[in-house]
């Protein structure tokens, strides 16, 4: 018979689980903060629906109210160019926030993942832990443990 493993029991000195390492910092640029407030705004049914409001009230400036004096008659040229620049400015911009956020995403993915095996580690160490007392509690339940007499081989 072995003695019961409860004896040889040592309470854990250092915590596994803790605070992730690498977490984003809080402190982003003025031109980061932009960035994301661009993307935010570009990226709303509210700038759609402004800007689509925004159009049609070119297109009926240019046609319904000016007519012969139109500054930008029916091809509208210039609207084009100003859709143009619009897009070549807000493009890079709304790519730089989706890209922060894809890092920031990245080490929140590790961050889980860290967390997930720290929390794997601990069940295995109580699993383990409840094995030793389930085996331990199988030892002093033998036959012959409470009258004081040893077990027969």
């Amino acid at each position: 018979m072995t003695k019961p493993r409860w004896r040889e029991y040592r309470p854990r000195t250092a915590a596994i689980a803790g605070s992730p390492p690498g977490a984003p910092a809080d402190g982003m640029t003025r031109g980061q903060r932009l960035a994301d407030r661009v993307a935010a705004v570009g990226g709303s049914w509210s700038f759609i629906a402004g800007f689509g409001l925004f159009l049609v009230l070119w297109t009926v400036l240019n046609t319904a109210i000016l007519r012969a004096r139109a500054f930008d008659p029916y091809p509208f040229i210039f609207l084009n160019l100003v859709l143009s620049m619009v897009a070549a400015v807000q493009a890079p911009i709304i790519m730089m926030s989706q890209n922060r956020q894809a890092a920031k995403d990245r080490i929140a993915a590790e961050q889980d993942y860290e967390t997930n095996v720290r929390a794997e580690i601990l069940v295995t160490q109580l699993r383990d832990e409840v094995n030793a007392l389930r085996a331990d509690l199988q030892w002093l339940t033998e036959p012959g443990r409470a009258t004081g007499q040893l077990p027969q081989s």
